[in-house]
Order: structure tokens, then sequence, then C-alpha cells
């Protein structure tokens, strides 16, 4: 930026952007509510109002009404359009990246305004006039006599504004609860969805791995069966009964042992819930074969002549 002071409605927009940034990214303050606060106006707000600053360096250009609608207005079609650029490459559309972008853009637009606004004459270029407002607010308040009326509509749109804060605040600070599910999956030894053993000897133990984990936003208390040709396979203790907090993950090697012949048989997995222990909540099967020793040796003799 050239030597010209900074416009203080810039400056601001700046500071807040770097202070959002650090409450982001800093991990003791990322958890905090000031962080959701300062996020509403980076991605509603500011990306839209640094591009009509860039854009409107003149206060002659719109008025002060028109700034504010075409920031929230052209806010809602940046970001998006954002996301949809970063979709396209390695980063993605995760936090990091997106803040990054968001802020970079809104810091880009601010120089442009700054540049534009000091090839103006100082009457010429836009301000936000904050100490004529104070001012103006001030003798509003303490030289202007007052009605009974005027009283009652400043009251009221007092409480209205408050009620306003109030009400974004507390959708803010206390988000409506998401769906409550529990995923329940299986994966072969490999650890991928593929893969998955299907020709088992009858006796000899086999192995998958299951997971599970709970987003039912209140602890868990799970029971697993694994049931082949309508009878139940037996489990260790710590498989067969698993606890999970909220967002918990549970996910381990399962050792079974098949117990009945058979071709194309259903193996399935069952998970229970608390609340009831006859019908499963979450069930999973797979399709295997089970053939004796012998069997087994037979086919392999076979296909080895």
């Amino acid at each position: 930026m050239t030597g010209k002071k900074i416009p203080s409605d810039l400056l601001i927009v700046i500071v807040f952007v770097l202070l959002t940034d650090i409450f982001v990214l800093t991990p003791e303050l990322s958890d905090t509510v000031i962080r959701n606060i300062l996020g509403v106006p980076l991605v509603l707000f500011l990306p839209g109002n640094s591009l009509i600053a860039a854009l409107f360096p003149a206060k002659c250009d719109i008025d002060g009404i028109e700034r504010i609608a075409l920031s929230f207005g052209l806010s809602i079609a940046i970001v998006p359009l954002i996301g949809l650029g970063l979709n396209f490459t390695p980063w993605g559309i995760r936090l990091l990246p997106i803040l990054i972008s968001v802020s970079v853009f809104i810091f880009v637009m601010c120089e442009i305004a700054y540049l534009r606004r000091a090839k103006l004459s100082e009457s010429e270029a836009f301000k936000v006039p904050f100490r004529e407002m104070v001012l103006s607010l001030r003798a509003e308040i303490l030289e202007k006599p007052v009605s009974r009326l005027d009283k009652a509509l400043t009251i009221f749109m007092t409480i209205s504004i408050l009620l306003s804060v109030t009400t974004l605040a507390y959708i803010i600070l206390i988000p409506k609860e998401g769906e409550h599910f529990t995923e329940f999956y299986i994966l072969g030894l490999e650890g991928k969805a593929n893969n998955y053993t299907t020709k088992y000897v009858i006796g000899e133990n086999g192995t998958v791995i299951v997971g599970i984990i709970n987003h039912e936003h209140r602890p868990m208390n799970y029971t697993m069966e694994i049931k082949l040709k309508n009878k139940y396979l037996p489990l260790p203790g710590n498989q067969k009964k698993i606890s999970l907090a909220n967002n918990e993950i549970w996910k381990e090697p399962v050792t079974f042992t098949p117990s009945s012949e058979g071709k194309n048989m259903k193996l399935e997995f069952l998970l229970f819930n608390e609340t009831d222990r006859i019908v499963p909540y979450r069930d999973l099967h797979l399709w295997i074969d089970v053939n004796t020793k012998k069997a087994t040796e037979a086919l392999d003799i076979k296909k080895s002549k």
C-alpha cells in the first residue's frame, strides 16, 4: 500500500479477518464460541463488502444502504464460487483452504479499494464517518426534545434489536442437533470394504474387521451377535458388549468359528442397541461357503492336477 493513511473501514475489516483466522487456527481458541461469532461475518458479509469497496471507491457511486445490501448478497455468491474453484484443486473443499482463500480474497479487495480511493480527493473518496455518526447520535439523544411517541418507538426498536441479536446468538451458540444414527460396517483383513474371505473350513477360525461409530448424541451400550444358519456363534465378552461415548469409534478384528457346512450361506452380523434386544438396530451380512477339511483338501488336490 502507498503512504496514505488506511481508511478506518478497511482497517477494521483487515483486523477482523486476522482475528478470525487466529481463533480458527489456534487449537486453544478454535473450540470457543467466539470462533463461531467471528466466522459468520467472515462468510456472510466481509467478502461482498470488500468487493463493493473495490468496485465503488467514491462516496457518490452508491449510498450506504445499497453498500450494505450488496455486501450480503455478493458474499452469498462469492464464497460458494471460491468453494467451487477449490473443488478442482488438490486442496479440495476443506476448512483451511477455504479460510485462506476467503481471507486472501478480502485482503486483495481491500488493497484494490485502498489504491482506488488514494487516487481520489478526500472529499470524493468513500469513508465510513464513524466520528460523525457518534456525534450525531449523541446530539439526537441529548439535545433533541423527545416526545412520548418517539420514546416508545425508540424503546420498541431497542428491544427488537436486542431480541434479534439474542436469537442469532442462540442459533450460533446452540446449534440444532444433527441426525441420530450409528455407523456399523465390515472390512476385509486389509482394512478395506472389499476382498472379503468367503471360503471357510468348518471348525477353523475366520476373521473380519468390524467397525462401530456412535453418532447418537449420547453414550450407547451395544450388543453384537454373529449368526450362521440361524445359529449364534460364540464371541469374546469384550467384543459382544460394546459401550461407546458420543462420536467414539470401535474398530477391531472379530474372530468367529463357522459351525455349519454349506454353500452360499448368510453370515449375519447383528448389532442391538440398549433399548431393543430382539430386533437388530443395524445388521450386515456376507455370503460364504463352508466345507469340511477333507473336502477342502480334495478340492486343492483336484486343482493342483
